[in-house]
């Protein structure tokens, strides 16, 4: 392997999805594929033990999703590129992503030539955007819409807080929040437990409340 190689760590939770796109890439000149993983914690894991230059990581996973972990790989592997490669264009969800620190957001269905100049641009510091993924985000930017909430420090809750925070509002339960958005009940817990204490609420009830007079709902 040369000094030129871009090691790449694929993360997606169907098997054959991830095994394909690690096939193909690892026939790419100047490109080698160094792991997979199907969920954002082991992804997590695998990023602090073969220190990959760049990962490819899905959107929708069980365990830890993958805007999660861009999020903590962002404190805790800056140096890591992170993009999004996904079948999901939502608009939620690529703001989400950019906000958790993804260097770019692009959809599956390229080819795989494109797919690996994506892998180098990336290496390379270039953030890219997908052309559906960049048009949602443009038209994220240029509605105006309010601010998230904020406690009485002036600290606004994160995207995925407020997503929480509006499940709870329409009477979810945490096992369908959890299902909702592809997290574990016990990472559902821990997001309303940070809501109640950083907006001095006691309750669910109180969350709902708050919910809609500040416009969530």
């Amino acid at each position: 392997m040369t000094a030129e190689q871009v090691r790449v760590l694929v993360v997606d939770d169907q098997q054959l999805i991830r095994e394909s796109i690690a096939s193909l890439l690892d026939i790419q000149p100047g490109i080698t594929v160094v792991g997979m993983a199907g969920d954002g914690r082991a992804a997590v894991d695998l990023v602090l033990t073969l220190s990959p230059d760049v990962v490819l990581m899905d959107v929708r996973m069980p365990t830890m999703d993958g805007i999660e972990a861009v999020a903590v790989l962002r404190d805790r592997a800056p140096a890591c590129r992170v993009v999004m490669l996904t079948t999901f264009d939502d608009e939620e969800y690529v703001v989400a992503a950019l906000r958790a620190g993804a260097s770019g957001y692009l959809l599956k269905d390229r080819p795989s030539r494109e797919l690996a100049d994506a892998v180098r641009l990336a290496h390379a510091g270039v953030v890219q955007f997908d052309p559906a993924a960049a048009a949602r985000l443009t038209s994220a930017l240029t509605r105006t819409t309010a601010p998230p909430p904020a406690d009485q420090a002036g600290h606004t809750l994160t995207s995925r807080e407020v997503e929480v925070l509006r499940l709870v509002a329409t009477g979810s339960t945490n096992r369908e929040i959890a299902r909702r958005l592809y997290l574990s009940e016990g990472t559902v817990k821990n997001h309303i437990s940070r809501i109640l204490g950083r907006l001095g609420l006691r309750d669910r009830t109180q969350a709902a409340v708050y919910a809609r007079d500040h416009g969530l709902l």
